[in-house]
């Protein structure tokens, strides 16, 4: 899995005893061996899990101390032979005084120990009484069994085998402040971070901790990994509710259920090849960084097998949540409307002339262009639907038209562009009976002249409709339905059209909404080819795949890069129910090929709002040039 970037990590919430040093550890090492059974690479204990963090004055006996010390080290034997980091939480005496840690331990030997920087003291905190602020501690380091450990603030460890693996550490209360350590941590490399806490809950605070976690790991765009401690603290004064979860750059990958009465791991698979992706991209992620230089501490793990249970969305434009999906749906529209209001000011106010097929795209656009109107309170007649019927419309799609244009009040115009077509194909002695792309593209091209005309005749601008995934593939006839004069859709991914005309089409009565009904059963189809028994012959999926998957690998080769074999990999995990990995792999071939040869017609495409992270205009979104051949792309096949 680490050729994709995929690891498995751990949270563990052990049932901790006060002050029972010896309990405490077998706890940890039944964890542990959990972790390992599980194939994690990782797994991180709570605050002082060695001798539980309520321990209260009696931090300062030297008994404790000393038993912490010894089980450190038994510890550090039990990981011998074992291929898992493991981290773990304890109290250390330095110097006279005594430190809140973290120990980082492999195969062995301990490789690091960090001390807690912030120590709070306010409302039911008190830890100045008994422990000293690592702030100072940096490049120090700590004789344990007769080895000088690295000990201080200013450590991250790596992985030699995976270098893009690379660990942070921070306590509790280190999350808690405006600049917490692992701010600095991931800006010298981290990708990971840990947190060690032992967090009490009160009423509302889960929501605020999780809160700060997803933010943290989210502008330090980490995965981090946060083990709070839980039953068995002492409840003297507070109650610790185990709540631990792991998050990757802002989203939630696992939590735990809280409260639990026995020792709990909680794990997840992070990507760290996406993280490393989406630095590589911020180049604000370390703008004028000044902070301390890190010792980086190697370590070196074995590939780990595991089950594969990472979770993808099929359909990564479109929220599963029907609540995040109408609010999504709402503000797209809104970013059309309100582009295309302010084009239209600039252009002092034209007609809209927009081509209408009855098919999904066109409604898509002429809803927005509708909303546009009505906002401007302009009258809807000087929006301009033309329907042009070809060789290859049906009367289901043509009477759909004529449905939407009567109910909806704006002007009709009809040309049939069959003649003209005829006229073009026998000027170029081509014979109408070969369907082939010639014959396909006189049609198209037959529909933008008479668009273009009609926008001179009229006095207004013609508004395109071709979406997002047909930008990518290339799904378009050069100068033909390709052009237009401001196109609303071109950020928009074919996954998400029906869903943003079944959100639109609420702001409209029943009777026209049931007519969009009857236009969001309709399959994709240019229709330009002729029909059989009077239906569409010609099924766009049926020559380019399921656009499923084409949406599915277009925002992940866009958004984060993925190799070829990693987009494979997940999209066959994805949708293992539905495609067979044969098919799946096939349509993937498909894609990259169609992509790589369509830049030259991107190159040139019209202006048009971009909606969210993914879109490919070539003035301020997607740059690549346009010449590149097989054997340049194959680069992308492997």
């Amino acid at each position: 899995m680490k050729k994709y970037g995929f690891l498995k990590v751990a949270a563990a919430v052990p049932i901790s005893s006060v002050a029972n040093v010896e309990h405490n550890v077998n706890e940890i090492k039944k964890l542990v061996n959990k972790a390992c059974l599980e194939g994690a690479s990782l797994v991180v204990f709570p605050e002082l899990s060695i001798t539980s963090y309520t321990c209260g004055d009696l931090f300062l006996n030297s008994s404790i101390l000393n038993k912490a010390f010894m089980a450190l080290k038994n510890l550090v034997e039990f990981t011998s032979g074992k291929n898992i980091a493991v981290v773990v939480g304890l109290p250390l005496a330095y110097e006279n005084k005594i430190y809140n840690t973290a120990a980082f331990l492999f195969e062995g030997k301990i490789k690091g120990i960090i001390p807690k920087t912030f120590i709070p003291n306010y409302s039911e905190f008190y830890e100045q009484r008994w422990f000293e602020s690592g702030a100072k501690i940096k490049d120090k380091t700590i004789e344990v069994s007769d080895e000088n450990v690295p000990f201080g603030t200013n450590i991250v460890f790596r992985d030699n085998s995976f270098k893009d693996f690379t660990i942070g550490l921070e306590i509790c209360e280190d999350l808690w402040v405006p600049i917490p350590p692992s701010s600095y941590s991931t800006q010298n490399g981290a990708t990971v971070v840990c947190n060690l806490s032992a967090s009490n809950i009160l009423t509302g605070k889960n929501d605020y901790r999780k809160l700060i976690v997803s933010s943290q790991s989210a502008k330090s765009v980490s995965a981090y990994i946060y083990a709070n401690t839980g039953f068995g603290e002492s409840t003297t004064d507070v109650v610790f509710d185990g709540a631990s979860m792991i998050y990757e750059n802002g989203v939630k990958l696992s939590e735990n259920n809280r409260f639990e009465k026995d020792g709990v791991l909680v794990s997840a698979i992070v990507d760290i090849h996406k993280l490393v992706a989406e630095r590589e991209k911020m180049n604000s992620f370390q703008f004028n960084y000044t902070g301390d230089n890190f010792k980086i501490i190697p370590f070196e793990l074995k590939e780990n097998i595991f089950e594969f249970t990472r979770y993808y969305e099929q359909h990564p434009f479109v929220p599963s949540n029907n609540i995040k999906l109408n609010e999504r749906c709402e503000e797209i529209f809104n970013i059309q409307s309100n582009a295309l209001l302010k084009r239209l000011y600039s252009a002092g106010n034209p007609k809209a002339v927009i081509g209408l097929s009855g098919g999904l795209d066109s409604t898509l656009a002429l809803l927005v262009t509708i909303k546009a109107f009505d906002m401007a309170k302009r009258d809807r007649k000087d929006i301009i639907a033309v329907t042009m019927p070809g060789f290859g419309t049906t009367s289901k799609t043509y009477n759909l038209v004529l449905k939407l244009v009567s109910s909806l009040g704006v002007t009709f115009k009809e040309y049939d562009i069959k003649d003209i077509s005829t006229i073009m194909l026998n000027k170029i002695g081509h014979d109408e009976s070969l369907h082939d792309i010639t014959y396909e593209n006189v049609q198209a091209r037959a529909r933008t002249y008479i668009l273009m005309t009609e926008a001179n005749l009229s006095g207004g601008i013609v508004i395109g409709t071709g979406d997002l995934s047909e930008i990518a593939l290339g799904w378009s006839t050069y100068n033909g339905d390709h052009i237009s004069m401001y196109n609303v859709n071109s950020s928009i991914p074919k996954t998400l059209v029906r869903s943003l005309i079944r959100w639109a089409s609420t702001l409209f009565d029943i009777n026209e909404r049931k007519i969009f009904d009857e236009i969001l059963n309709m399959p994709v189809s240019p229709e330009l080819l002729p029909p059989v028994n009077g239906e569409i012959s010609q099924k766009t999926e049926d020559v380019l795949g399921p656009y499923e998957l084409h949406d599915f690998f277009l925002y992940h080769f866009i958004r984060y890069g993925f190799s070829a074999g990693k987009l494979i990999y997940i999209a066959q995990k994805t949708f293992k129910d539905v495609y067979d990995e044969d098919f799946v792999e096939k349509i993937y071939r498909s894609f990259i090929k169609r992509f790589m040869r369509s830049q030259w017609k991107r190159d040139c495409v019209p202006g048009g709002p971009k909606v969210g992270s993914i879109d490919l205009s070539p003035r301020g979104s997607w740059r690549m040039p346009a010449d590149i051949n097989d054997d340049d792309f194959n680069n992308f096949q492997e």
